[in-house]
């Protein structure tokens, strides 16, 4: 009795053992046919509840809990949850880095075509440049700025620009990924939206326009009667910080919208393309609304009008120093938006 007894028992620990297995492989099926299904309205975080506590009731074996839970959350968000924030952002980090390595090396394979695309780039901003050059050919001052603080505006709006563009194309060809359906698997992955969308697409060509802002910024730099100090060099920096999240935010709105439209609205290019023609001029010569406008809306004025005042020295408070950086939460409006449209997001089916 005792022999039969442990038979018994073993041939119970055996079947429970066959039980364990089997859950898990049928799990796995559920996993893999639930995350195959189209994102809809909030489903990503629904799926991923279900799954994980699904996964959470199989038996658990040797270590069983946490390797569902690094696989299923991976690495990253262990680390963020454990307060590791440095350690976090440096993985990010790196992981853009890798996605921008395989989008230039992606580009290089076709070197005649990117260096025609810069090139090509570069002389549409040098048209721009001497539609500049003979307007003050024929008047000399434009509402008391000169031609050098005229190009030094431009200049830096340009440059602005183009760094926005280079890194955060991927929210400006972002309808692409919603009308294919491909933005479905972009929710599935265990990243970020944001980090795989930027990392989707670096606009390596975009340095020919940045080769034409800084010769104009050189240029201006050396011709205008500006005595350079300190805090005006860290308030020509500020714009450019300033001014790259105020543009990036912009394309991020216009991504957002996609989630509604399916497509891209066109309107949109008269804030970030628009922005970049009408702002070669100080915003004051248009007027004290267009002044407003752009101060209280859309902050393009911190980025340009207020800051470029006080390095020309006709302001003197400090404060305008720091207006570019107060654009920055010009961001967080714009990643409400986006986030309101991940969460109403329904796949659109292709």
């Amino acid at each position: 009795m005792p022999e039969g007894g442990e038979k018994g028992d073993g041939a119970g620990r055996v079947g429970t053992d066959t039980n364990i297995g089997q859950t898990g492989e049928c799990e796995k099926k559920n996993f893999t046919v639930l995350m195959r299904v189209p994102a809809k309205a909030g489903r990503r975080e629904n799926v991923k509840k279900r799954i994980f506590m699904v996964l959470m009731r199989v038996p658990a074996k040797a270590g069983r809990r946490e390797n569902v839970k690094k696989e299923f959350h991976g690495p990253d968000e262990s680390v963020r949850q454990s307060g590791q924030t440095g350690v976090f952002m440096r993985r990010k980090m790196r992981l853009y880095g890798h996605y921008i390595s395989i989008v230039i090396r992606g580009m290089m394979q076709y070197k005649a075509s990117f260096l025609l695309t810069a090139l090509g780039q570069f002389l549409v901003s040098f048209n721009v440049f001497l539609g500049i050059y003979f307007l003050f050919q024929r008047f000399h001052q434009v509402r008391g700025y000169s031609y050098s603080e005229v190009l030094l505006c431009y200049a830096i709006v340009l440059m602005e620009f183009s760094l926005a563009e280079m890194w955060a194309r991927g929210f400006d060809t972002f309808s692409g990924l919603v009308r294919s359906g491909e933005f479905d698997r972009v929710l599935v992955r265990p990243q970020g939206e944001i980090l795989q969308v930027l990392g989707s697409k670096f606009e390596l060509t975009r340095l020919g326009r940045m080769l034409q802002a800084v010769v104009m910024l050189v240029y201006a730099i050396a011709t205008a009667q500006i005595r350079w100090t300190a805090e005006r060099v860290f308030t020509l920096v500020f714009m450019l910080v300033g001014g790259m999240a105020v543009f990036a935010g912009l394309f991020l709105v216009y991504a957002a919208l996609c989630f509604f439209t399916l497509d891209g609205l066109e309107f949109m290019n008269v804030l970030t393309d628009g922005a970049r023609e009408y702002g070669k001029y100080p915003l004051d010569i248009y007027g004290k609304r267009v002044l407003r406008l752009t101060t209280f809306i859309v902050p393009y004025s911190l980025i340009q009008y207020y800051p470029l005042q006080y390095i020309l020295g006709h302001v003197s408070s400090p404060v305008y120093m720091f207006l570019p950086l107060l654009a920055i939460l010009f961001l967080l409006p714009c990643y409400g938006l986006w986030r309101f449209g991940v969460r109403h997001y329904k796949s659109s089916g292709s």
